[in-house]
């Protein structure tokens, strides 16, 4: 029997990614969608027809025992959240609902429905904020500095209960700034080498930013995925630091991904407040090395690499007409 898999926010960049990457192990994939007239699929539209997607929602834990019931996967991937941080202001308890009860509900489902079913939490290196060691690794405390923040560091801690408390093979990866092409617009790296796209084909003229001299620790979301999988293929759960160990300023994104259309950024780059966060979160690395010598995990893209091909993917979206 195949193994099969359960990806909440499959639509997602993560999502749409570790679909193609299990499809490739030659898993049967579940992949689940809230119901709303408003869900894109264009992420995974070139693997739908190998997907089976079904209805549920992380507010509704009846949903996910259904799912589970009717589809019995053996690995559920919990990808599905709020997710983007500027949103977690303004929607605070949202953002709780989904993003920390929401893992409460998939954790408790599993619980009732298959305990062996092993899981995976994807947890965010924005639990770690006010940053207490440079750089981040398991053991460093948290600090979050957002409302995402602060509802991944429940979401990561109830994960860790439910396994200590139920024996669930339950494991956390703490991803760090993980990019690709299928960024949505409202992440920095994505409006950048979108807007540098647009300026190129002279739609537009500038691009807004916050702050230039936020650090982040960035690399490839398709690589990132491997390191979800070789989590649940351990014989035992833990949690994992995955980053690439290298830190880049917004200031170097925009002069990497400028420069890869031939454009000087300080003729069209503007500061705009609206874009500054209530608590910054100024240094972001993480320390990969459990992740390398546990999982035999490591990254294929660097950064240019990554900004490059990011680039020239918004390029040609923006020459063929598209947004």
């Amino acid at each position: 029997m195949p193994k099969r898999a359960l990806i909440t926010g499959v639509t997602g960049q993560d999502g749409s990614y570790l679909a193609e990457f299990l499809l490739d192990q030659g898993y049967e994939v579940i992949g689940m969608v809230r119901r709303s007239s408003t869900v894109n699929f264009e992420r995974i539209a070139h693997i739908q027809d190998r997907i089976e997607l079904v209805a549920g929602d992380l507010l509704d834990e009846v949903s996910m025992i259904g799912i589970l019931r009717d589809h019995r996967p053996t690995e559920v991937y919990n990808l599905a959240a709020q997710s983007f941080v500027q949103t977690s202001w303004s929607q605070p308890v949202l953002t709780g609902e989904t993003t920390a009860l929401g893992v409460t509900r998939v954790l408790d489902a599993i619980r009732t429905v298959d305990p062996d079913i092993r899981y995976y939490q994807a947890s965010s290196s924005e639990m770690f904020g006010k940053v207490l060691e440079v750089p981040q690794r398991e053991a460093t405390p948290f600090y979050p500095r957002s409302p995402y923040g602060v509802a991944k560091v429940y979401g990561h801690w109830i994960t860790v209960n439910y396994r200590e408390s139920y024996g669930l093979h339950a494991s956390s990866g703490i991803l760090f700034n993980h990019e690709s092409p299928r960024r949505g617009l409202e992440f920095v790296t994505r409006k950048v080498t979108h807007g540098v796209a647009r300026i190129k084909a002279g739609i537009d003229r500038q691009l807004a930013l916050g702050n230039l001299d936020a650090q982040r620790d960035w690399g490839y979301a398709a690589d990132y995925v491997r390191a979800m999988w070789l989590m649940l293929q351990q014989d035992t759960p833990d949690d994992y630091v995955v980053a690439t160990g290298e830190t880049h300023s917004v200031r170097e994104l925009v002069e990497l991904s400028f420069a890869a259309a031939g454009l000087d950024w300080q003729e069209h780059v503007v500061i705009d407040e609206r874009f500054l966060r209530p608590a910054e979160v100024d240094l972001l690395v993480g320390d990969p090395s459990k992740a390398e010598g546990v999982l035999g995990w490591k990254r294929d893209v660097d950064f240019p690499g990554l900004v490059q091909m990011m680039v020239e993917s918004d390029l040609a979206l923006v020459a063929a007409g598209g947004r």
